[in-house]
């Protein structure tokens, strides 16, 4: 649900590309997570965290995904001066959408930085209610937000190289071309003969 959610945030003729950044972003941070210990490995503790780690990819992925398509489309002719002096094709795409695409990363960012003195996240209030120590439920918060950060910074890095080497459809005068005129409309407009 995650990659088709995110995949029509980008393009719905391509939502199937979107599997690489939600994936690729949780899978990394699950895999430490879950051999280092810090998460044991039962449902009750895996499913939750893998279910905040997969959200924070799905946002990554549709925010990074929409600024990059967008700014692709708003400045299109510096793609094609990029082109134009040589630059390759996906090069010259990333150089106007990086900036762009790193924008996704300021929600977390501004999560990471307000969490504890303007929210009480779920994590922290779960651990609470859970039966768990103050000092338990805030290494757990800690814990789901750096991890929501590397999740959510690997989603976007993923998301930037797919719309660079134009897996999803940001070449805008591709998408803009009229339809081919189909032959009986030609003739019937000449009138009969």
């Amino acid at each position: 649900m995650a990659v088709w959610t995110a995949g029509h945030r980008v393009d719905a003729t391509a939502w199937w590309a979107a599997w690489l950044p939600v994936v690729g972003g949780v899978v990394p941070a699950l895999a430490v997570l879950l051999s280092s210990g810090a998460v044991p490995l039962q449902g009750i503790a895996v499913i939750p965290v893998a279910g905040v780690l997969i959200g924070g990819s799905m946002t990554g992925t549709a925010l990074a995904g929409r600024n990059g398509r967008s700014e692709l489309e708003r400045r299109w002719g510096e793609v094609e001066a990029g082109l134009s002096i040589g630059l390759p094709a996906p090069d010259a795409r990333l150089e106007v959408i990086r900036e762009r695409c790193a924008d996704a990363l300021i929600p977390p960012l501004d999560q990471t930085r307000t969490v504890g003195l303007l929210t009480l996240p779920g994590a922290f209030v779960g651990v609470l209610l859970g039966g768990g120590s103050p000092l338990q439920a805030g290494i757990t918060q800690l814990l789901v937000l750096v991890a929501l950060l590397v999740v959510h910074t690997g989603a976007i890095a993923l998301t930037t190289q797919l719309l660079a080497r134009q897996v999803w459809v940001a070449d805008p005068r591709r998408e803009a071309a009229p339809a081919p005129r189909r032959r009986w409309l030609r003739r019937r407009r000449a009138g009969p003969v």
